[in-house]
């Protein structure tokens, strides 16, 4: 018998990997994420692999998951993808803190964010 199959989240020609505990603030990971929205996944991962920025590299990890993610379970063309869209969470904040002067304590606030993003297959003209 087994379970009934599990509908789809995402269109047809769609799929989406999610990045989560991501240990950066949703400001700055937001501004990784708009260097890749609409465009082309290989040019798309060629300017994360270039990025200076630190967390680029978690970012192109979940690229490649929904670019695998297309190819393995939902039989896109890779060559064909574009990032459909690439938005940023709020996950939980660490606290912790640091003694200061005159018997103050000092906030630090530790972010983690998440990231899901979602592939789409084109027409052949795009």
């Amino acid at each position: 018998m087994g379970q009934e199959k599990n509908p789809r989240r995402v269109a047809d020609n769609e799929a989406q990997a999610i990045a989560r505990m991501l240990r950066t603030s949703p400001q700055k990971l937001n501004l990784v994420a708009g260097l890749i929205r609409g465009k082309k996944v290989e040019k798309a991962l060629a300017d994360l692999t270039f990025s200076k920025r630190r967390i680029a590299g978690d970012v192109k990890k979940c690229l490649q998951s929904a670019i695998a993610n297309a190819e393995n379970n939902h039989n896109l063309d890779v060559d064909s993808l574009v990032v459909a869209e690439a938005w940023v969470g709020k996950n939980l904040v660490m606290k912790r803190g640091r003694p200061r002067a005159r018997g103050r304590f000092g906030k630090i606030m530790k972010p983690f964010s998440e990231i899901t993003i979602k592939v789409r297959q084109v027409g052949e003209s795009a």
